[in-house]
């Protein structure tokens, strides 16, 4: 898991959100993908689709790129072009403003923040546990990666689970 991919990603969304783009894309890795999958379960971003250095073609009806890789002018995977392959992300804005605030880093390349259950309780209850502080507003969210995936901090203490702590979205 490289996590100087992870904040390269990260202070791209943040400027694509600045810049106020509806479609945006990032490498592709699994760890990019298992993050914006994350995200797009949470609501911060409408559309995860792989394709090529080009935009993939748009749904007709939906107006952003159709998800599965089947849909017609996407190339499949080869050994080739496997480096080009990126990840396109659609954006999503209500009343003028971005839904995906700012994504903050928690976890360094040189300080990698590992959180329990119970500290991840007391993070989730807006208390501070270590190098993590609480979460204080309902639109906030923090992402851990754990044994089962990359999830949302809620899920985390529902499901008992801690591991590295990736990023905040504010």
């Amino acid at each position: 898991m490289s996590l100087v991919n992870l904040s390269a990603v990260c202070a791209h969304l943040n400027n694509a959100t600045k810049a106020r783009l509806a479609l945006t894309s990032i490498p592709n890795s699994n760890l990019h993908l298992k993050l914006s999958l994350a995200l797009q379960n949470s609501g911060y971003i409408s559309s995860v689709a792989r394709g090529g250095p080009t935009p993939p073609p748009a749904h007709g009806i939906l107006g952003y790129p159709a998800v599965n890789d089947e849909a017609e002018g996407i190339e499949p995977i080869t050994r080739d072009n496997v480096a080009s392959r990126r990840l396109w992300l659609g954006l999503k804005y209500w009343q003028n403003e971005s839904v995906l605030g700012k994504i903050k880093m928690v976890s360094k390349p040189t300080r990698r923040v590992n959180i329990d259950v119970e500290g991840l309780r007391r993070v989730v209850r807006g208390e501070e546990s270590g190098f993590v502080a609480g979460i204080r507003s309902p639109g906030e969210s923090l992402y851990l990666s754990t044994d089962q995936g990359i999830l949302e901090a809620r899920e985390c203490v529902e499901k008992k689970l801690g591991g590295l702590v990736l990023c905040r979205v504010l």
